[in-house]
């Protein structure tokens, strides 16, 4: 019997590289904190997440027409997924980057990171134990 894994290992693998994403974008704000007109640019993580779940349960359905939007494309991290951040308070010289909330930001992301692969660990022992049948 053949395993599904987009079903056995959940959405965590795909949260882990959304993830991954968002910290990168983070550590570029932060890296250009002192950049003149850089703009804080950050993700939506929930409706990036929601976007690939919906895909997930969409992969039955087919195009009939090359007219027809294809569901079964994954969501990537492209142009429109990216969006900038507005600041609590406007800096002088235009920079949006506010050090102390990114900070904040990119350690949440690390740590929702480190938990999605403790859970995507987890969900793995249990399939091998599973196979074992233990």
């Amino acid at each position: 019997m053949a395993i599904n894994w987009n079903n056995a290992l959940g959405i965590h693998a795909q949260a882990i590289n959304v993830h991954a994403k968002r910290a990168e974008l983070i550590a570029s704000n932060l890296a250009n904190a002192d950049t003149p007109n850089y703009k804080a640019r950050d993700i939506d993580f929930k409706g990036i997440l929601n976007s690939i779940a919906e895909n997930q349960d969409n992969k039955h359905m087919r195009t009939t027409s090359s007219g027809h939007v294809n569901m079964n494309t994954s969501i990537g991290m492209g142009v429109n997924d990216v969006m900038y951040r507005t600041p609590h308070q406007d800096s002088l010289d235009g920079n949006t980057v506010e050090g102390d909330q990114e900070n904040v930001r990119y350690t949440q992301t690390a740590l929702h990171y480190q938990a999605s692969i403790r859970f995507l660990g987890d969900r793995i022992k249990g399939l091998k134990s599973a196979i074992k049948g233990q």
